[in-house]
């Protein structure tokens, strides 16, 4: 499954009442380590399809969540379980390194 565009309008039910868990990956188009790690969470999420949904979502075209969760620098990762944040990653960093950070949380 690949990664899913989501905006401040639909992260209330795509992150927040989903029940499966969910990697929210804050990005923007000008981030250089954003599309760095982009094919990386691709990859992932066609791994790890049916255990976790990895969600992008765009701070220039939706600032409201990423300002009401604190979000100061980009890439940024929070993982969601259950409506809750559990988990979260700042900056770029090699595939096996996300994945392990991701199963680690799971």
């Amino acid at each position: 499954m690949a990664t899913k565009a989501i905006s401040d309008a639909s992260f209330p039910v795509d992150v927040l009442q989903s029940e499966t868990p969910v990697l929210v990956d804050f990005w923007a188009e000008w981030c250089g380590p954003c599309k760095m790690i982009g094919p990386a969470l691709e990859e992932i999420s066609d791994e790890l399809d049916g255990k976790l949904v990895i969600a992008k979502l765009n701070i220039d075209d939706h600032p409201t969540v990423a300002g009401q969760l604190g979000v100061r620098g980009i890439p940024t990762m929070m993982l969601f379980k259950n409506g809750q944040k559990v988990a979260e990653k700042v900056g770029a960093a090699p595939k096996s390194a996300l994945k392990g950070w991701i199963e680690s949380e799971l």
